[in-house]
């Protein structure tokens, strides 16, 4: 199969078609002369060569498909090939003013390329890296009109959507999976406009019950603690007709206009929306470490998440790591077929506490999983669970001050009989599923006293790591990345399991000092991407590609990056190794500094 011109034509929509030359083509100089424009030429010139005519262009409205042909792309310099598709592109914003979608199609097979975003540049941050065959128009113009794309707008309606419901006495515990659950229920066409409140539950449990598939052996358990901890909750049975619809109408108009399955971008939005809202319902627990998602986004990247994963988050919570794993997996898909295999079987999550496991179940359903592999349990008695999923990558947060009752039995029996949290800090977690999954890649979140070994527990299970696995990777993180829930200061540490640290063939681990991911907190809306200037697109997706890039080459950069050869004796955090790059410092990094300092001689006895 081949992606003819005529096929192109066709798929994009003929009839959107726009051409100023005989073959179909379409000349910019000559259209920006007609309307008494002019353009940069530098822009559309490269090496000697000004770009003029593009192969094929459609336009309704303010949307603007490109779409350049070429034999095979893999064949051609790739440089010039991007030069020359910036170059329709800059004409294009000459011209229109247009939000732009740039297509590169080969026409000796069907593999294209896709770009877009505001302000567009054909780079790897711009690139949507989930296109297998040409679609529509109409589905390319959903990019920027499926959904509302203001991050910073849906943390504000998360907002206001917790204040609606603690003004209609919905409590903090229950305010997450009933949410949850109201959402799934209005995406599969939930009707409450006029009805009593008795009637629209009813509705949710119905529709709830139906997506449920009955060979999941958990449905049961499930449906009770939907009927137990929310329908039949006081909170919501006492709620008056005019209330529970307000609240599921501010849903219906705020929050599920920015779910589109059609696209990766609208799963972002709602795992940005779902994040968001636990940490403001979470926040009187300062101990809650919700994730945010683009920080579950870069680990995915970072341990290659693709159609053959087969992903374990023995933590799961409300489903983050679940959810952003099942979408990458299914990116990477080419049928339909696959993606349904991700969902049903690649897909395994372990949660000991019911409301978490009761949200993690509706998260996933929300998702367009209808049969969610997450047992309720503890992690340490489902060896059998996670052996037979055939694991190959853990994603995980566990929790850095469990009690005695959510953490290994074998482990606790060595505590003081004083000590009443995990002294591991949640190390012996990692170590535990580390044990049961063998081999494949683990990337977890630990606070940063793992990373320096802080305490005799800790030490010894950074032995125990290195003796069984290879430490591949710590990127210390922002120090205030869970804000506005827990406080903890966190790193990611990056295993690939089953191969002794001392045997490994990569010889130095990576350390990245990526404190700076391109948030800042703001009031009543806790951490938010800065934008580009005169421009509302967010800068995290160039930092995100940096970072890759040189975490993907282990490459070093003053004051980010450093690759060191340690032992389980050494700190495992790049500020140990790397030069500082003074230029990059803020009072907040030196009062970070003295907290970690201070806490690690508190932590150690010393003061």
């Amino acid at each position: 199969m081949s992606n003819s011109r005529t096929k192109i034509i066709n798929t994009i929509g003929a009839d959107l078609l726009v051409k100023n030359l005989e073959a179909d083509e379409f000349s910019y100089p000559k259209a920006l002369q007609a309307v008494g424009k002019t353009i940069d030429t530098s822009l559309v010139t490269y090496k000697g060569t000004k770009h003029k005519d593009l192969d094929i262009r459609f336009v309704k409205g303010n949307i603007s498909v490109l779409v350049e042909t070429k034999p095979n792309f893999d064949r051609e310099d790739k440089d010039k090939v991007y030069h020359q598709l910036q170059a329709y592109v800059e004409y294009e914003k000459v011209l229109t003013g247009n939000k732009i979608v740039a297509i590169l199609a080969n026409t000796e097979d069907e593999r294209i390329k896709v770009w877009w975003g505001s302000n567009l540049t054909i780079d790897e941050s711009h690139q949507l890296k989930n296109q297998y065959a040409l679609k529509t128009f109409d589905e390319y113009a959903d990019l920027y009109l499926g959904k509302k794309n203001n991050k910073e707008q849906v943390i504000k309606n998360t907002y206001a959507l917790n204040e609606l419901l603690h003004k209609h006495g919905i409590g903090e515990k229950i305010r997450s999976q009933f949410v949850g659950t109201c959402l799934l229920a209005l995406k599969n066409d939930l009707k409450y406009e006029g009805l009593k409140t008795k009637q629209i539950l009813s509705g949710i449990e119905s529709t709830i019950t139906d997506l449920l598939e009955d060979k999941d052996l958990n449905k049961a358990q499930k449906l009770v603690i939907l009927k137990n901890k929310v329908l039949d909750s006081q909170d919501v049975r006492d709620l008056k007709a005019e209330n529970i619809q307000e609240i599921l109408k501010k849903i219906d108009d705020d929050i599920l206009p920015y779910i589109n399955d059609k696209s990766t971008m609208g799963q972002d939005i709602l795992n940005l929306f779902f994040t968001t809202f636990n940490k403001y319902v979470g926040k009187a627990d300062k101990n809650q470490a919700f994730t945010p998602d683009h920080i579950v986004h870069f680990m995915c990247q970072v341990v290659g998440i693709n159609r053959n994963s087969r992903v374990l988050d023995p933590c799961c919570g409300s489903g983050a790591f679940l959810v952003r794993a099942m979408t990458e997996a299914m990116d990477d898909c080419a049928t339909e077929e696959e993606r349904k295999e991700v969902k049903k079987k690649q897909i395994y999550g372990i949660e000991a506490e019911e409301t978490a496991f009761g949200l993690s179940t509706t998260n996933m359903l929300i998702h367009s999983d209808g049969n969610s592999n997450i047992r309720m349990g503890s992690c340490f008695e489902n060896d059998e669970f996670i052996k037979d999923a055939k694991i190959n990558v853990v994603l995980m947060n566990p929790p850095y001050n469990a009690q005695r009752r959510y953490s290994n039995p074998a482990y606790v029996k060595n505590w003081k009989k004083d000590a009443k949290e995990d002294p591991s800090k949640g190390f012996h977690y990692v170590h535990y599923i580390a044990s049961k999954v063998k081999t494949g890649k683990l990337a977890v979140l630990l606070p940063m006293q793992c990373a320096i070994g802080s305490s005799k527990d800790i030490q010894k299970f950074k032995e125990k790591m290195l003796q069984e696995h290879t430490l591949d990777a710590v990127f210390s993180l922002p120090p205030d990345v869970f804000h506005p829930g827990a406080s903890a200061n966190a790193c990611c540490m990056v295993f690939n399991l089953g191969t002794r640290h001392e045997k490994s063939p990569i010889k130095e681990t990576f350390f990245g000092y990526f404190k700076d991911d391109g948030f800042v907190k703001r009031k009543n809306l806790g951490r938010v991407e800065k934008t580009k200037p005169n421009s509302d697109e967010g800068i995290w997706a160039d930092i995100e590609s940096h970072w890759l890039d040189l975490y993907r080459n282990r490459k070093t950069e003053q004051g980010l990056a450093v690759t060191k050869q340690v032992t389980a004796k050494d700190e495992w955090l790049a500020e140990a190794y790397m030069e500082t790059d003074y230029s990059r410092l803020r009072d907040e990094d030196f009062e970070q500094t003295i907290r970690d300092f201070l806490a690690y001689e508190i932590s150690t006895g010393e003061i």
